[in-house]
């Protein structure tokens, strides 16, 4: 291999891809602590920091000290994410440069937009005072990003491993899953947009000593409202935070079976390592939930049960890409 196709390989998109696969991974990841460090409104403002561009100020604008903790916690989130924005912004130049297969420039372009929306929703999640419905968009916003990221490195950068008969009955698991595992996403992150973590006490599988809660308040599940507040104004009460995290419970026992089905699926088709690596996410992910109410919300718990998500989201998007996406070049893979 000559010096000048290997320079042009590191330097194309499907490099910058694969490094803004690992970075979108790392800013799901910081911004689980922004939230769980109650850093979200560290800086008020956007896109500087209490009026400043570049770092944090030590006062505000009337002289007062801020809390610079948890100013840099946000502002460190906004840099890694102008970086990601960044090096998906160099893929599609260098798509659109080079010569360059057009399904990566439409993936290029496509995660160009995505990010920009995200940028969008993350100067919304502080203009708007950390609107749940906002947060909980830029996290699933996050999360599709890197899942298409991941689906695309898995499918380039690995052999491509031939899918037994009976490739359809594996399809509609493997969506079904997705949609089992972003439906309990969205409610996860609708618990803790809504602070309803431990609204179920300390326990597990019991909710305030009781097997099956008087989940039926759903004045929380309103879209149209701010934090902490419902629809009409008034305070959220506690038995509509335990409904909210009731319904991550139910959700996740559905997220399990779903995905459990695709394990299965995939090892049935032959694909034994995706089929491992997906079980071994979702164990995970499983105890982690567990944990994280039993540790009462300790910080390194609920950060670790958040960068699983991250992981499982990975290890489905990767194991599906074989199945739906069509096979990578020869070229991408030596």
């Amino acid at each position: 291999m000559d010096q000048p196709a290997a320079t042009s390989r590191l330097i194309g998109p499907r490099m910058l891809l694969a490094a803004a696969a690992a970075l979108a991974f790392a800013v799901i990841v910081l911004g689980a602590y922004v939230r769980l460090a109650d850093a979200g409104l560290g800086c008020p403002d956007w896109p500087g920091c209490y009026g400043q561009l570049v770092g944090v100020p030590e006062t505000d604008a009337a002289g007062m000290p801020i809390d610079a903790t948890r100013a840099w916690i946000e502002v460190s989130h906004r840099y890694l994410a102008a970086l990601l924005g960044l090096l998906i912004l160099a893929a599609v130049a260098s798509a659109f440069l080079r010569p360059a297969p057009g399904r990566e420039r439409v993936l290029a372009a496509t995660l160009l937009a995505m990010v920009c929306a995200q940028g969008l929703l993350g100067a919304l999640t502080v203009t708007e005072r950390l609107m749940p419905a906002i947060v909980a968009a830029h996290l699933i916003g996050g999360m599709l990003i890197l899942a298409l990221l991941a689906a695309y490195c898995a499918r380039t950068f690995l052999p491509a491993p031939a899918v037994a008969a009976g490739g359809r009955r594996l399809q509609m698991l493997l969506v079904g899953a997705a949609l089992a595992l972003f439906g309990q996403l969205f409610l996860g992150v609708w618990v803790s947009a809504n602070y309803a973590a431990l609204a179920c006490g300390i326990e597990y599988p019991t909710c305030n000593g009781d097997w099956v809660p008087d989940a039926g308040n759903w004045e929380a599940l309103a879209l149209n409202r701010q934090l902490g507040e419902t629809s009409s104004g008034a305070p959220v009460s506690g038995a509509a935070l335990e409904t909210v995290h009731w319904l991550h419970r139910i959700g996740a026992a559905t997220a399990l079976v779903a995905l459990a089905a695709a394990v299965w699926g995939l090892a049935a088709a032959g694909l034994k390592k995706a089929a491992i690596a997906l079980a071994g996410a979702l164990s995970l992910q499983f105890g982690l939930g567990i944990a994280t109410v039993m540790s009462a919300l300790a910080l390194p718990v609920a950060l670790a049960h958040n960068a699983g998500a991250a992981l499982l989201v990975i290890a489905l998007a990767a194991a599906s890409a074989p199945v739906f996406l069509a096979p990578a070049s020869p070229a991408a893979v030596k």
